[in-house]
């Protein structure tokens, strides 16, 4: 039986600023404050990235913020979170980064079950005549989709 999967927050841009080569499902090190934050959908992934330091894997900058039930156990919002990944998987992925100059976004965080899970994208950076392609090609296949629909009302 499959687990019910619950989208918190998504990065899109990271789709059109990145070309995604890989990803990557990590759990995330979080207090129970931010984990009731998560649930109430109060969380933010625009601006954050993954480091990889001492066979740690950490994301920065995500924001989570604070419970307002939570007084005291509030924990700062932008604070960095330790990401739960296998060491030898950890050791890849800090191998890619280093030799390719690739780097790691966080794509989307999501609740699987009870669990609040992270999906990690090995990502490489575009060009701006990439982006300007996805672009035209989104937009072509816009064009398109509205003329098929277009066609099946004249019917």
């Amino acid at each position: 039986m499959a687990e019910a999967v619950k989208v918190i927050a998504a990065n899109r841009k990271a789709y059109h600023e990145y070309f995604v080569l890989e990803k990557i499902e990590a759990g995330i090190s979080l207090a129970g404050t931010e984990v009731k934050s998560i649930r109430m959908g109060h969380c933010s992934i625009k601006e954050s990235y993954v480091s990889i330091s001492h066979d740690e894997a950490v994301i920065c900058g995500m924001n989570i913020s604070p419970y307002e039930k939570g007084n005291i156990f509030n924990r700062d919002p932008v604070r960095d979170r330790k990401l739960l990944m296998h060491k030898s998987e950890v050791r890849r992925l800090g191998q890619k980064i280093r030799e390719k100059g690739l780097t790691l976004v966080p794509l989307q965080v999501y609740l699987k079950g009870s669990l609040v899970k992270v999906e990690v994208g090995l990502v490489k950076g575009k060009k701006l005549y990439d982006k300007r392609d996805a672009i035209a090609e989104h937009d072509a296949k816009r064009e398109a989709e509205r003329e098929m629909k277009s066609r099946r009302f004249d019917d």
